[in-house]
């Protein structure tokens, strides 16, 4: 079986211990979360994880089981990036003389539809919302100019198809 890339929505109560039961379970079987995104859910109370991992249908298969049978679980899914529409947002630091100096960099804020967040006399901060590839590319032209600071977020994602988790979860409280 060939790896690809998969997103696993977990539907949760968030309790102390379940983000490190999780992980444990990937741990186990020696996969990486390649991203990691907890949030609130469209459901009340219910938290919802994002998890991206690189690696067979199968082994994910078994992963999203092993997740569903932690007690705080309600639903865990997994897609394929066809099957969601996801985006990542990033930050860069820039020494602030490069705005001005390197016309360049003006073109690689413009090209990549990024926006400048905040201007000081020692550096600027550049926001890039995208996909994981978009936002590599951004930093691989940044890269040579220096980047001061990176960070990117994990992952957020919403499937294309319906999810079913509000039936479930309203069976599950009508029972």
């Amino acid at each position: 079986m060939k790896k690809e890339w998969f997103t696993i929505s977990v539907y949760a109560e968030n309790n102390v211990g379940l983000l490190n039961r999780i992980s444990g379970i990937f741990l186990k079987r020696h996969i990486n979360i390649e991203s990691l995104n907890v949030s609130k859910s469209e459901i009340e109370h219910v938290s919802k994880f994002t998890i991206v991992v690189n690696t067979t249908e199968d082994w994910t298969r078994k992963i999203v089981a092993q997740i569903e049978k932690q007690i705080e679980v309600i639903k865990a899914f997994y897609h394929t990036d066809d099957e969601t529409i996801y985006q990542e947002s990033a930050l860069f630091k820039i020494a602030s003389h490069l705005l001005f100096d390197e016309p360049q960099i003006q073109n690689i804020i413009s090209e990549s539809k990024s926006k400048i967040v905040t201007v000081s006399r020692e550096y600027f901060v550049l926001a890039k919302t995208g996909r994981r590839h978009e936002i590599d590319e951004m930093h691989d032209k940044l890269e040579p100019f220096g980047i001061m600071q990176f960070v990117r977020s994990g992952r957020i994602t919403v499937t294309k198809s319906e999810m079913p988790i509000t039936a479930i979860i309203n069976e599950a409280y009508q029972s």
